[in-house]
């Protein structure tokens, strides 16, 4: 494992803010972050996701079936906005290119070590993309939709590991509404379905796009989160509803867990991870500009090995600084300070990043 780990997202430079379609200017500030984990001391590289509207927008620009005018309104705690998340299915979905092709390749040429690529899990998609009244034209169920996105999501995990990927990593917030009783019953009275039969799908959907690309050497992981928009979240509650069938189900190497605050409940759920899988601890806060302090990160790490051991332990920030492009209310500098934090904490813990 990598102990000093962190979940992929940084904050844009304004310049990219500015021109956000300007590949130039994209390609300038890429090798300044990967130059900027390398002098913190990362092992592990991500190009930030600089060059992404938001964490999921290389699907959405991939295919075709999707109306990008049309809308749901999701509220977030922690703040004012009611967001609008556009990209409602209304035609069977259609690959019209590679997700993440554009992005390995120039990694692949100027990492100055291991690549970590992020791709949001198909399950990421049904319950903000099927609009009733809507989709059905195209998609009878979630069900059908969901699984139709399986074979795009699989193959293009296939072609990273296929062009020398050492770490994927799987986004899937969706998870997060098992363990938030609001979100459950959402499940249940919005969108007709049994949350624990939905949850064994989902399980069984992102097992099927890791099928078949295992391959010695590199990482398969999953974080699971509960919301992050600037600075807010929209789910609650520890991972104690989900974390035996999870963690026990799901077929990944290393779980990437948010722990920064209260609402993720505590570290007794992770009992039930196997001892030959990995669990990343999220102690630092993405949304916050406080800075932690290594003395409670490092306390904290040892209360977690009191259920996983300290050699299947690491640790990150609890999720992206940037999920969406705007970014969380938090300058870079601090963000840089955050990320200093977790190496500095992987060295006094293992002694190694």
């Amino acid at each position: 494992m990598y102990r000093a780990d962190h979940v992929g997202s940084l904050l844009r430079p304004s310049d990219v803010l500015e021109a956000p379609n300007n590949v130039d200017v994209q390609n300038k500030y890429i090798l300044d972050v990967l130059s900027r984990q390398k002098d913190l001391g990362f092992k592990i590289f991500t190009d930030g996701e600089l060059r992404r509207r938001g964490f999921m927008t290389d699907f959405y620009d991939s295919v075709d079936g999707l109306d990008m005018d049309g809308s749901i309104a999701r509220a977030w705690h922690g703040g004012n906005v009611n967001n609008r998340l556009t990209g409602i299915v209304v035609e069977r979905i259609r690959q019209k290119k590679r997700l993440a092709k554009h992005e390995v390749d120039f990694l692949k040429q100027y990492s100055p070590g291991d690549i970590k690529m992020t791709l949001p899990s198909a399950n990421q998609f049904p319950a903000i993309a099927y609009k009733k009244g809507l989709s059905e034209r195209a998609y009878k169920t979630y069900s059908e939709f969901l699984w139709d996105l399986v074979p795009i999501m699989k193959s293009e995990i296939e072609a990273l590991v296929n062009e020398g990927v050492r770490y994927i990593q799987i986004d899937a917030p969706r998870y997060s509404y098992y363990v938030d009783p609001k979100w459950r019953q959402y499940i249940h009275d919005e969108m007709g379905i049994d949350p624990e039969e939905a949850l064994d799908e989902a399980i069984s959907v992102d097992n099927t796009c890791l099928q078949d690309a295992e391959r010695d050497g590199v990482i398969f992981a999953i974080h699971l989160c509960r919301g992050n928009n600037r600075s807010q979240w929209y789910a609650e509650g520890g991972y104690d509803p989900i974390a035996e069938k999870l963690f026990n189900e799901l077929n990944v190497d290393v779980f990437l867990l948010e722990y920064e605050s209260e609402r993720a409940g505590t570290f007794e759920p992770l009992r039930f991870v196997p001892r030959h899988k990995g669990v990343v601890l999220g102690l630092v806060s993405s949304k916050i500009p406080q800075l932690e302090t290594q003395a409670a990160l490092v306390s904290r790490v040892e209360n977690a090995s009191r259920y996983v051991p300290l050699e299947n332990l690491a640790v990150s920030p609890q999720c992206g600084f940037a999920s969406t492009m705007e970014g969380n209310l938090i300058t870079e500098d601090e963000q840089w300070r955050k990320l200093q934090l977790v190496v500095d904490t992987a060295r006094t813990v293992w002694g190694k990043v």
